[in-house]
């Protein structure tokens, strides 16, 4: 199953469940195919879901993925694996964590951050303020 990097979402809304069997593989190779994921990962146990996540408008892949295993215990089996390594790749599978559990970034304190770069940058060039463009 390959996804298009939309999400469906079950439950009420605004609220992830979390599956313990569910794994997010980071760094696959550009080639990685859903069936490659899950021939690679069917060795550590039952899959009930596989999928390269791929931008929806070019179709190329984002570089990462997910792994949905029946059985929890079978994400121990991975993580307790040093070094995974798939299409001449190394890849890093980690526990997937629902979206809405993540630690969110305040966009304000980032645009701050940036607005004091922008004006460090300009007085180092000469700019005035009000002359940005």
């Amino acid at each position: 199953m390959e996804a298009d990097g939309s999400q469906a979402t079950s439950g009420s809304p605004g609220e992830a469940q979390h599956d313990p069997g569910k794994m997010f593989i980071g760094g696959l190779s550009w080639q990685t195919s859903p069936d490659s994921l899950r021939d690679y990962f069917s060795k550590f146990g039952e899959i009930r879901e596989c999928m390269v996540m791929r931008d929806p408008t070019t179709k190329r892949s984002r570089g990462f993925g997910f792994v949905t295993f029946a059985d929890p215990a079978s994400v121990d089996k991975v993580l307790a694996q040093p070094h995974h390594e798939l299409d001449s790749k190394t890849i890093d599978p980690k526990v997937a964590f629902p979206r809405r559990a993540q630690p969110k970034v305040s966009r304000r304190i980032d645009n701050r951050i940036l607005g004091t770069q922008r004006v460090i940058v300009a007085r180092q060039f000469g700019f005035q303020p009000g002359n940005w463009q």
